[in-house]
């Protein structure tokens, strides 16, 4: 048990580390005020914390491009698709929001400026923003599957070396949804008639 806490701590601090050494493309803020100081609560873990605080601007940035997509994404399923997930992390949002503020910990962005794994970055955002039809299809597509599948991988290495409660609860839920959402991505990708343009390599590197 204490191996598999460890590998999982690894994972997580690895991927903050990379988040640390980047920063050529900078991070666009999410919506909501970013003014709070509240102070680290002492009890709290750094794993859970370091958690909550990289899933949270995480989804801000995908909720971005998925706004996009209302009105940019071609065909009837594709828009359709992203407006369940938006839906979808949005709610996962509003969650991690409440359990930082549980925490104590301060809304601020860590991340900002950090390019790392799965981050929907500021320069994807203005590369959607400009992007028409195939071109702006297969942007999303492709970020949207990366910010799934590394959050995934983040959240269950938060299941296994996270302390709190809450937050380990949170992690495996967010796991199990992580599955179904990268699923039905495959799904769409491979259904005859799918509005994902080609060239795109569909997420077969997730075992649904």
């Amino acid at each position: 048990m204490q191996a598999r806490r460890t590998a999982a701590l690894l994972l997580l601090l690895t991927v903050l580390t990379a988040c640390a050494r980047g920063g050529e493309r900078t991070a666009e803020a999410g919506s909501g005020p970013s003014g709070r100081t509240a102070a680290h609560t002492p009890s709290v873990d750094p794993t859970d914390s370091a958690w909550v605080q990289l899933m949270i601007p995480m989804d801000e940035q995908a909720v971005i491009l998925l706004d996009l997509a209302a009105e940019k994404a071609n065909g009837p399923r594709l828009r359709a698709w992203a407006a369940r997930l938006r839906t979808a992390q949005a709610a996962e949002l509003a969650e991690l929001r409440g359990l930082r503020d549980r925490m104590g910990l301060p809304d601020t962005d860590l991340h900002k400026g950090h390019d790392m794994p799965g981050m929907v970055t500021a320069e994807d955002l203005r590369d959607a923003r400009t992007a028409d039809g195939d071109a702006f299809d297969r942007l999303l597509v492709t970020r949207i599957h990366d910010h799934l599948r590394q959050s995934e991988r983040v959240s269950r290495s938060e299941t296994a070396a996270g302390r709190g409660a809450e937050a380990t609860a949170l992690a495996k839920e967010l796991v199990t949804a992580r599955g179904k959402q990268l699923a039905a991505l495959t799904v769409l990708c491979t259904d005859e008639g799918a509005d994902v343009p080609e060239p795109f390599a569909c997420p077969a590197d997730h075992p649904v």
